[in-house]
């Protein structure tokens, strides 16, 4: 950490230690809102979905060919094949706007280029096939359909975009890791090895991960009712294959580069949880510094000031997987347009104030900005379009 950023982090605490009326009972229920909203992050987050995600993400550092991430995301890959992989992935992981993090870093540190890392990094949790079905069951199919077609939509545009703004870095950076890869031999393991160890810590991060329905009825509810017994499976199939396929120094490596992730990510993310919690509160609670109410008056209609409202509220605040559906069911209950309702969809899963502040340690502030940009702008002026003519 340089000397300056430890200098910011202490004046930024002086001042909120100086300024801050903590004597307001406001502020006291903000607070308390934060540190519950990290509790609740952690208990439903860290240990079933962060966890495994840590471990991929180091997996990918080890383990993956560095050729093989050049092939299919590096800036010479076509893009046919690299945005099509990235744009899809969400429907397989159904993973937070947290949890992708870990593999975003993965595969951006090993190569991969920012178009097609940017496309996953969105598509992860904007693509996820049950809350778009739920989606369309609760908020209506034509909702439901506006949202699965402008995530995609969104994943491949937000890519290029990327692609093609930072092009000239991406251009330097391309040949450092064309070098890099023509030095990386791999691990002398066989193909069908390596994709059924990936395959099975996949399976691991997707079983642990599983939510539980709210009716106990159909496949989602039988997968969730063995969901341990498959995880407990999986444990020891990974037990067997890091004893036979792997050696003590690969291992020790791998546990490193989880580490690493695991210490750049883990503290922003908490950081950012407690910030949330205290401007925007838990869910449904309404405890945070900024009332529900005025973001409920404020997204009425179909204005481009509501769309852009409910774009920078989706983006700002964190939204455990499929919670952003009964919340809007609620908003759009007390008199939200559905224009700004979809702006919410696309912006709010796939971005959150926690996955800003890491993004921005992987990729830097400029890139971060753009990204979180082209997010905010794309919704809104979805969210236009769609309201205008619905």
């Amino acid at each position: 950490m340089k000397d300056r950023t430890k200098l910011a982090i202490i004046l930024t605490a002086f001042l909120a230690a100086y300024f801050i009326p903590f004597d307001k009972i406001s502020i006291q229920k903000a607070l308390v809102e934060s540190f519950l909203m990290l509790q609740e992050y952690a208990r439903e987050h860290v240990l079933f979905c962060l966890v495994p995600a840590f471990f991929i993400a180091g997996a990918i550092s080890v383990f993956v060919n560095q050729n093989a991430v050049m092939k299919y995301f590096g800036a010479q890959a076509k893009k046919i094949l690299s945005y099509s992989i990235a744009s899809v992935s969400g429907t397989i992981l159904a993973v937070c706007s947290c949890t992708v993090l870990p593999l975003f870093a993965g595969i951006y540190k090993r190569g991969a280029g920012i178009g097609p890392a940017t496309a996953f990094l969105y598509s992860g949790p904007a693509i996820n096939v049950l809350a778009i079905i739920l989606t369309a069951r609760v908020l209506g199919p034509e909702l439901g359909i506006a949202r699965a077609v402008g995530a995609i939509v969104f994943s491949v545009v937000i890519g290029l975009s990327m692609a093609f703004i930072f092009r000239k870095e991406e251009k330097q950076r391309n040949a450092k890791a064309i070098q890099f890869a023509q030095m990386d031999d791999g691990a002398g393991r066989s193909l069908w090895k390596t994709g059924v160890y990936f395959l099975t810590l996949v399976l691991i991060l997707i079983f642990a991960a599983w939510g539980k329905p709210k009716e106990a009825v159909g496949l989602w509810n039988a997968v969730f009712q063995i969901k341990w017994y498959l995880t407990g499976i999986l444990l020891l199939i990974l037990a067997f294959q890091l004893w036979k396929w792997f050696k003590k120094d690969e291992l020790n490596e791998w546990v490193d580069q989880t580490w690493f992730f695991t210490w750049q990510i883990l503290p922003l993310l908490f950081a950012g949880v407690l910030v949330a919690g205290f401007l925007m509160g838990r869910p449904n609670t309404n405890a945070g510094i900024i009332p529900a109410s005025w973001i409920q008056t404020a997204v009425g209609g179909n204005s481009i000031w509501a769309n852009l409202l409910a774009s920078v509220s989706g983006a700002l605040m964190y939204f455990a997987t499929l919670t952003e559906v009964p919340i809007l069911q609620g908003l759009l209950g007390a008199g939200m347009g559905k224009g700004p309702a979809l702006a919410l969809l696309l912006a709010g899963p796939a971005l959150s104030l926690p996955n800003m502040l890491v993004i921005r340690g992987v990729m830097g502030t400029k890139k971060t900005l753009v990204y979180i940009g082209l997010v905010v702008v794309m919704a809104t002026v979805t969210g236009v379009v769609y309201g205008a003519i619905r």
